[in-house]
């Protein structure tokens, strides 16, 4: 099982560098949406297949969003005849399609079976309240058992939040 997500953590790797190295918008973006399959990939290689989910309907909407965006800002190209570059761009989106499918198929069976559950994560949150003498079970298990899981989240968002208000500031300040 570990040499599933070490192959799928190495084409998310390759399809983030690739992005970031594309002459075309396009290509970029369908290069992203490598890495957030990948994603779904390596979530149901480590048994979330709720985590697999949401992940799939975000990157299915975003990609959708990203590549009407693309369409409609981009100039009218003109008509050109069909190129080898086009050719091998197929090819490779092909052979990553066929490379997800099969992952796919091979991770499919270490699933538990539908309505089975594993408790071996939750056993210790279902006493929850009482462990940690809180009236609501949420906040127990949050601050009780997740606070430095909780902490380490307020952290990446304070930061996200104050990068976001220096770039918006700088930008701000040259205008002037």
């Amino acid at each position: 099982m570990e040499i599933y997500l070490i192959i799928m953590l190495i084409l998310m790797i390759c399809g983030s560098l690739f992005s970031l190295h594309a002459k075309d918008l396009l290509s970029a973006v369908i290069s992203y949406g490598i890495v957030g399959f990948g994603l779904v990939i390596a979530f149901l290689i480590l048994q979330a297949p709720d985590l697999a989910i949401v992940q799939i309907v975000v990157e299915i909407i975003t990609l959708v969003i990203m590549i009407a965006v693309l369409n409609n800002t981009t100039h009218q190209q003109e008509e050109s005849r069909f190129h080898f570059s086009k050719m091998l761009y197929f090819a490779v989106v092909l052979i990553f399609a066929a490379l997800f499918f099969i992952a796919f198929n091979k991770i499919s069976p270490l699933l538990s079976s539908f309505g089975n559950h594993t408790t071996r994560m939750a056993t210790p949150y279902m006493h929850g309240a009482t462990v940690t003498g809180s009236a609501n079970l949420v906040t127990g298990i949050v601050f009780g058992f997740r606070a430095y899981d909780t902490l380490g989240e307020a952290t990446v968002l304070f930061t996200a939040v104050i990068g976001v208000l220096t770039i918006l500031r700088l930008k701000g300040k040259k205008d002037e």
